[in-house]
C-alpha cells in the first residue's frame, strides 16, 4: 500500500497521484514524504520525462500534515524537529529546482500540481514549491494555510514562499488569520495561478507542462535581482508594512498567541536574507512553536478532540445511522430561522413553522437576506442561494409538519408556550424526534408536555447561527439513545461541533459564561476601573471582556436571568453586588447594544465607541486598582472553576467536551486549549493554591471543588499526556 502513484505517459509526462488508502482525505506521513522524493527522484533521473504533474487520486487534494508527523518529531526534542522540517525543505526545494542547474538556471523540467478540490496546510505548501498550480473551480473547496488557527504557523516553506510571492502585507490574511478562500478567490488573491473547470484540471495542468519553457521554470525569488512585493523591512515602504504588520498582531492577541510573534519573526528576519538562509529561520521559528505548550494545546481541542466529538466519540453505540431527512422549525424568529437557514444549505428539506403565514414568510425574508449578504461578499453562489431557500417551505399549519422525522422548536422562552407547541408538534408528527432549543430552562421541566420523553431532548444552538460551530445537546433524564444520536448525527450534517451535556441549571456553556460576565460586573461594583477590567480580559485571550459581552448579549436578558436564578436559589443566591450594578443600568435603559447604551457608548448606527464614562459617576474608582494579572485571574479562575464543577456533578461527562465546548462555546483563551487544559498547564496544585487565595479574599466562588483539591493531592491532570481524559 502506497500514498503516492506514479505513472509516465507516451507525451512524456509523469503523474504523481497523491491517494492515501483508507482515508477520505489526503494527510501527509513520514512514509508519504519518502514515497513523495522518490516518485520525484524517479522522475527527474528518467530522461524520456518531459515533466512532471502531481495531483490527487481523491475529490480533495490534502488536509495537511498528519499530526503523527509533527508528533514523532516532538518526541526527539527541538533537534529532530529541525532537522525534520529542514528535510522537508530540502525535498521542497528539489521540486521548486526539479533537476534544475543552480548555476546556469536551466535543465529543469516543469512541475503542474493539479489540485481536484480542498488544498491546506502542506496541501498549498507543496502546490507552492511547484511552478505552476491549478486548482478546479469548485466552490464548496477551501485553499490556504489555516495553521495558525490551532497555535503553529506554516513551517514547511509556506510562510517563506508565500510573502516572496505575494509581499507581506497581502500575505497576511492567509498566514495570521488563516483565510481559505475558494478556488476563484485563491486565484485572485495570488494563491493559486488558475482556477479552471473541474473537467479540465488535469487537461490544463498537462497542456502547460508541454508547453512550458526554461524561464517557467525560475521562481522570482531565484532569479538575479529579486525584489519582495511591498519592499522589505529596509525599505521605506516595506518598513510601514512591518510596524503596521507587528501592531496589528499585537492588538489583536494581545502577545498570548506564540505562533503569531514567531510567524513575524520568521517574515521579518527571512526579508533580510537569501531564500535559502530564510527557509532555515523559518525552520528554527517553528521548532520554537512546536516545543511551546500553547501548541500542543491547541492541537489537542481546536483539531483532535474537536474531530473526535464530531466523528462521534460520544455517539450512544448501537444506534443505527440518524441522519435527519425532513426537518420541522417551530419559530421563525432569529434564531429558528438561523436553525432553519443552515439546515438547508446542508441539503435537509425544512418545513419553517410559525404563528400566522405572515410571521412564516417573514422568517424566510430573513433567510433569504442573509443569503444575499454571503452572496454579495462571494461566500455563496447563485445556484446555492436558490437551492437552499427551495428546500425551506414556511407554514402556519403544524399539519405540515408530517414525515418530519426532527423537529427543533425556537419559540419565545416561556414553558406554557412551549408545552403547548410540543403538543401540537407531537401530535403532528409522531414519529419524529423533538428538540427544544433553550439556553436556560430545564430539559426535565419541559418534557413533562410530552408523551414520548424519550424522544425529546435540549439542542441549544449559539448565535449567530450560521457562525458559531458548537451546538450544546442536552439529554434529559428520560431522553433516550436515539433521541441523542438523532441530535448528533444532525449537526453532523450541519458540519458544527456537538457536545453531550445533562440537564442542569444553565446547562454547561452558560454555567460558565454567566461567572465570567458577573465577575467583570463584580469589579465594576468594587471601583475597578472599567478599562482595567476589558483589557485584562482581551490580555489573557478572551475574544471579548465582559462588559462588552453583557452588552452584545443585551442587560435586560441579563437581568431576566438574575431574577429567575434568585427566585430558584432564595437565601442561597451569591450574586446580590452584581445585581447592584446590573439592575441600575436596566433602570436607566442602557440594555447593552441593541439599545445603543450599555457599559460601552454606541453611535446611532449601533458602533461602539468606548466606554461609557457614566459609569466613573455611577461607580466610582476605587484608590487602589488591582494588578493586571490579579484581574485576570479572577476572570479566568472563575470560568474553569465552573466547569471542573460542572465535571464533578456529571453536567460533562468528558473533558474533552468541555475544552472543545468552551474555547468554540464562548471563546475561553483559546490559546490554552480550555478550562481543563488550563488548570493541567499550571498543575493542579497551584491552581487549588490560586483559588483558596482568591477565595479568601474575594468569596467563596473561588473555593476550589473537591475534584480538583484530589488531584492536586493525587498528581494528577484532567487529561493525560497523550490527550485522553485522565483519571484521579
Amino acid at each position: 500500500m502506497t500514498d503516492f502513484h506514479y505513472a509516465a505517459d507516451s507525451d512524456g509526462i509523469a503523474t504523481i497521484t497523491w491517494d492515501v488508502p483508507g482515508r477520505s482525505m489526503n494527510v501527509m506521513s513520514p512514509e508519504g514524504l519518502a514515497e513523495l522524493e522518490a516518485a520525484f527522484d524517479r522522475a527527474l533521473g528518467d530522461p524520456g520525462v518531459r515533466g512532471i504533474v502531481l495531483t490527487s487520486g481523491k475529490a480533495d487534494f490534502a488536509g495537511g500534515m498528519d499530526l503523527k508527523v509533527l508528533a514523532g518529531m516532538k518526541a526527539g526534542g527541538p533537534g529532530a524537529i529541525f532537522a525534520g522540517v529542514m528535510a522537508i525543505h530540502r525535498l521542497l526545494r528539489k521540486i521548486e529546482r526539479s533537476g534544475m542547474d543552480p548555476k546556469t538556471q536551466r535543465g529543469g523540467k516543469p512541475v503542474a500540481a493539479a489540485l481536484p478540490g480542498t488544498a491546506l496546510g502542506i496541501g498549498l505548501e507543496l502546490p507552492l514549491a511547484c511552478h505552476r498550480t491549478f486548482a478546479a473551480d469548485r466552490e464548496e473547496a477551501r485553499i490556504g494555510l489555516p495553521e495558525i488557527r490551532v497555535g503553529l504557523f506554516p513551517g514547511a516553506g509556506g510562510t517563506t514562499r508565500l510573502v516572496r510571492r505575494l509581499g507581506a502585507m497581502a500575505a497576511a490574511p492567509f498566514l495570521l488569520e488563516g483565510q481559505t478562500p475558494a478556488p476563484k478567490a485563491a486565484k485572485a488573491a495570488g494563491l493559486i495561478d488558475e482556477a479552471v473547470p473541474e473537467g479540465e484540471l488535469l487537461d490544463r495542468a498537462r497542456a502547460w507542462v508541454l508547453a512550458a519553457t526554461e524561464a517557467d521554470l525560475v521562481k522570482p525569488w531565484d532569479r538575479p535581482g529579486y525584489r519582495m512585493p511591498g519592499g522589505t523591512p529596509y525599505h521605506p515602504a516595506g518598513f510601514m508594512t512591518f510596524v503596521g504588520a507587528s501592531a496589528m498582531v499585537m492588538g489583536r492577541t494581545f502577545g498570548v498567541y506564540p505562533a503569531a510573534r514567531a510567524l513575524l519573526s520568521a517574515v521579518y528576519e527571512g526579508a533580510l536574507v537569501d531564500f535559502d538562509t530564510a527557509l532555515r529561520i523559518e525552520a528554527r521559528h517553528f521548532t520554537a512553536v512546536l516545543t511551546d505548550p500553547t501548541a500542543e494545546a491547541m492541537i489537542r481541542t481546536l483539531f483532535l478532540d474537536k474531530e473526535a466529538l464530531e466523528k462521534g466519540a460520544r455517539r450512544p453505540a448501537g444506534v443505527p445511522d440518524q441522519r435527519v431527512r425532513r426537518l420541522g422549525v417551530i419559530g421563525a424568529g432569529m434564531m429558528g430561522a438561523g436553525i432553519a437557514q443552515v439546515a438547508a444549505a446542508a441539503g435537509i428539506e425544512v418545513v419553517l413553522i410559525d404563528t400566522t403565514p405572515e410571521a412564516a414568510a417573514a422568517g424566510l425574508a430573513r433567510i433569504a437576506a442573509e443569503l444575499d449578504k454571503a452572496l454579495r461578499r462571494g461566500r455563496l453562489t447563485a445556484d446555492r442561494k436558490d437551492a437552499t431557500l427551495a428546500r425551506i417551505v414556511p407554514s402556519a399549519d403544524h399539519a405540515a409538519l408530517a414525515g418530519a422525522d426532527l423537529i427543533v422548536e425556537a419559540v419565545f422562552e416561556d414553558p406554557a408556550v412551549k408545552a403547548e407547541v410540543t403538543r401540537r408538534a407531537e401530535a403532528a408528527a409522531p414519529e419524529a424526534v423533538y428538540a427544544t432549543n433553550t439556553s436556560t430552562l430545564p430539559i426535565a421541566e419541559l418534557a413533562r408536555a410530552s408523551i414520548r420523553p424519550a424522544d425529546f431532548l435540549g439542542i441549544h444552538f449559539f448565535s449567530p447561527v450560521d457562525r458559531m460551530l458548537l451546538v450544546e445537546i442536552i439529554r434529559g433524564p428520560a431522553t433516550g439513545d436515539r433521541a441523542v444520536a438523532k441530535a448528533l448525527d444532525f449537526v453532523r450534517q450541519l458540519r458544527k461541533t456537538p457536545i453531550v451535556v445533562r440537564d442542569a441549571r444553565f446547562f454547561y456553556a452558560n454555567r460558565c459564561i454567566i461567572p465570567y460576565v458577573n465577575e467583570g460586573i463584580r469589579m465594576v461594583a468594587e471601583g475597578v476601573v472599567p478599562a482595567l477590567v476589558e483589557n485584562a480580559a482581551r490580555m489573557a485571550g478572551m475574544p471579548v471582556g465582559p462588559l462588552q459581552l453583557v452588552d452584545e448579549t443585551s442587560i435586560d436578558l441579563g437581568v431576566r436571568i438574575a431574577t429567575a436564578t434568585k427566585a430558584a436559589l432564595g437565601a442561597d443566591y451569591p450574586d446580590d453586588a452584581v445585581d447592584a450594578v446590573l439592575f441600575r443600568m436596566a433602570e436607566e435603559g442602557r440594555l447593552g447594544r441593541k439599545a445603543r447604551a450599555g457599559f460601552y457608548a454606541y453611535d446611532e448606527t449601533g458602533t461602539r465607541l468606548g466606554l461609557w464614562p457614566g459609569l466613573a459617576e455611577r461607580f466610582p474608582r476605587a484608590a487602589t486598582q488591582p494588578g493586571v494579572a490579579e484581574v485576570q485571574d479572577r476572570l479566568l479562575m472563575v470560568q474553569a472553576l465552573e466547569a471542573v464543577r460542572a465535571l464533578e456533578a456529571g453536567v460533562l461527562a468528558d473533558v474533552r467536551e468541555g475544552n472543545v465546548g468552551a474555547v468554540l462555546g464562548w471563546g475561553f483563551a483559546p490559546w490554552s486549549g480550555g478550562p481543563f487544559a488550563w488548570l493541567d498547564r499550571i498543575g493542579a496544585a497551584r491552581a487549588v493554591a490560586m483559588a483558596r487565595d482568591l477565595a479568601a479574599r474575594h468569596g467563596a466562588r473561588f473555593a476550589p471543588p473537591a475534584m480538583l483539591v484530589a488531584m492536586a493531592g493525587s498528581g494528577g491532570r484532567f487529561q493525560a499526556l497523550d490527550g485522553t481524559p485522565a483519571t484521579i
